[in-house]
């Protein structure tokens, strides 16, 4: 169903499933797969492609030009997965030559009020934006993640998954897998031990992880050393071996380490 005073570009695409609420604006390059629900006063434009079963509030703004003085009208684009909701407020802006092109959201993430996304970020699946979190440009979200509202990311920060990152925090460097922040660019805090549990990890394997996590960052040397000196790479546990991974990875932005370093 299409409401009448909506205005839709006669090049979109959108399936016959999608509910289009009254006011909607639809620009010339978007797409629009099955059963998403437009609820009112909602602009899509630029190269968005929208996958299934997504839910958009009013007054959303996606696919507008990145807020980047050096985008120079390239075509960039913005991909969205399924089963998403995007409360009201919320904006979403695609890439830029100078991030590789895209945005990418997943499946099943939460997108609370006032909440922004900027270009080129990637934000995996199941993720929650509190209300009014900012992400700067180029910033990586993974699976599980929660930033809390009115906290701000900075550009090229990556937050592992299963992180949590306290309300009205800023964050400058990269937050490890299964860490908790809060604060102003601080330190971590500790383990995100209320994301553990609700993975199902019993309390020895917490008390296992929290053994290495000590280890990795022991500050009398450096974290590489740590790693390999004390064979925590030897490690069975998987949520180590993301850890690991993660750390391992390039890193524009630093590690954000504990608050005893």
């Amino acid at each position: 169903m299409i409401h009448s005073t909506a205005v839709i570009s006669h090049k979109a695409e959108i399936h016959k499933t999608t509910n289009i609420g009254p006011f909607c604006i639809i620009g010339d390059g978007v797409k629009i797969g099955k059963n998403n629900k437009l609820t009112s006063n909602i602009s899509i434009t630029g190269n968005t492609t929208i996958e299934d079963n997504n839910t958009f509030y009013p007054f959303c703004s996606i696919g507008s030009d990145p807020q980047d003085l050096k985008f120079n009208n390239e075509k960039s684009y913005l991909k969205i997965g399924n089963y998403n909701k995007f409360r009201e407020n919320v904006t979403v802006n695609p890439g830029t030559s100078g991030g590789g092109l895209n945005t990418i959201i997943e499946d099943n993430c939460l997108f609370m009020v006032g909440s922004h996304i900027a270009h080129d970020c990637i934000i995996k699946s199941n993720v929650i934006l509190a209300n009014n979190a900012t992400l700067a440009g180029h910033v990586e979200i993974d699976n599980n993640a929660i930033i809390g509202g009115n906290s701000a990311i900075h550009q090229f920060v990556r937050i592992g998954k299963y992180a949590m990152i306290g309300g009205m925090s800023g964050v400058e460097k990269d937050i490890i897998p299964y860490g908790l922040y809060t604060g102003i660019r601080e330190n971590l805090k500790s383990l995100n031990l209320i994301g553990l549990k609700r993975k199902g990890l019993t309390s020895n394997t917490i008390n296992e992880i929290k053994n290495l996590i000590n280890i990795i960052f022991d500050k009398n040397d450096t974290i590489e050393n740590n790693v390999k000196n004390n064979l925590v790479e030897s490690s069975e546990i998987l949520e180590i071996k993301e850890l690991i991974e993660f750390l391992n990875s390039n890193s524009k932005r630093g590690i954000t380490t504990f608050e005893n370093d």
